[in-house]
């Protein structure tokens, strides 16, 4: 069996997760590491014995590499996955996909066009928790669902966004509370529910300075399936609170926070009800990135990375793939497009 190569483009925090992951891979090696900043790229290659670039066309030019994980700020993902599928690599892209719906398809595009594989980085779908709740959904043991709600309520300082020219900004990161830190909530509550049909939102920077983008977003949500909903995030809630996600139904309801399920209850009791309570209820191993970016694991990028390699090797669709990905930045860019007109937004965009 082919050991499968890994180059990660863009060396900033979340790289460190990649890498770890990727080595923690059967069958996998990572190769090799890009960025325009050559300290970087030369830290990062110690770090983990692999190869540093500062070159583009040298990196993808690499012999031993297959797949390219994307990590650079948002709105770049478009350029690094471009020249990623030309070159004939399979695409790992971190969150979001993009920063609006039509970079994505073209992401999406480029990759069907090179016949490579193409993945959005959602670990959350991974943990165990959410698989169960997926499932109850499936099994119809909510009943009619009727509401869903997802709550973000962190907390980021003005250092922080003071940190990196593109933190804060529409350009690179594409969008604030929402596009960047409540994402992963997001795509959670539609992968849960389906699609969502119209949006009412509120957005705002209420406690950060030198930033373009929310701080503060509310959102009422109406799902295809008739449920309705809502999205709150912030980054400016101190200390930083864990990610909530609410399902509630007429015979059940659930509520997920972050890897723990504090609440499992449905009308007809099954055996198994009272093992998952017991297991999940301190199920959240992290901060989740509540207060702090960094403080979140790696094993979710290993299972997503593993599955990729799975779909790599058996020839299979792949689990998240670029148009599962695009869901949670639709919504978002609905969100973002009602705050604006003040006035509801039907989806599909």
């Amino acid at each position: 069996m082919k050991t499968l190569g890994f180059g990660v483009i863009g060396l900033g925090v979340i790289s460190d997760v990649h890498a770890k992951a990727i080595n923690d891979l059967p069958g996998c090696k990572l190769v090799a590491g890009l960025d325009a900043v050559e300290a970087r790229a030369k830290q990062f290659g110690e770090t983990y014995g692999c190869r540093g670039y500062t070159d583009l066309d040298a990196f993808l030019a690499d012999e031993e590499l297959d797949i390219v994980t994307i990590a650079t700020p948002s709105g770049l993902h478009l350029s690094g996955a471009l020249a990623a599928a030309k070159a004939k690599k399979h695409v790992i892209v971190e969150k979001p996909l993009e920063i609006t719906k039509e970079r994505c398809n073209q992401i999406i595009e480029a990759c069907d066009a090179n016949g490579v594989k193409l993945a959005g980085v959602f670990p959350s779908r991974y943990h165990e928790a959410p698989r169960l709740i997926k499932r109850a959904i499936e099994e119809g043991r909510f009943g009619k669902i009727v509401m869903a709600d997802a709550q973000v309520k962190w907390f980021r300082t003005q250092a922080y966004y003071d940190s990196g020219a593109w933190r804060g900004t529409w350009k690179l990161d594409g969008g604030g509370a929402l596009m960047n830190q409540s994402i992963h909530a997001i795509d959670l509550l539609q992968w849960f529910m389906g699609e969502v049909s119209e949006v009412f939102a509120f957005t705002g920077t209420l406690a950060h300075e030198r930033i373009e983008v929310e701080d503060t977003a509310v959102a009422a949500l109406r799902f295809a399936n008739g449920a309705m909903g809502m999205i709150e995030g912030t980054t400016s809630a101190y200390p930083g609170f864990l990610k909530k996600i609410e399902i509630l139904g007429t015979r059940g309801s659930v509520v997920l926070e972050e890897e723990s399920i504090i609440t499992w209850k449905f009308d007809e009791e099954r055996p198994e009800d009272v093992a998952i309570r017991d297991r999940y209820l301190h199920g959240t191993s992290s901060g989740g990135g509540a207060s702090d970016p960094k403080a979140i694991g790696y094993h979710g990028h290993k299972m997503l990375f593993e599955s990729v390699v799975d779909s790599i090797r058996n020839d299979k669709p792949v689990e998240i793939s670029g148009e599962s990905a695009r869901n949670a930045v639709e919504i978002i860019e609905a969100v973002y497009r009602s705050a604006h007109t003040g006035s509801k937004v039907t989806l599909p965009l």
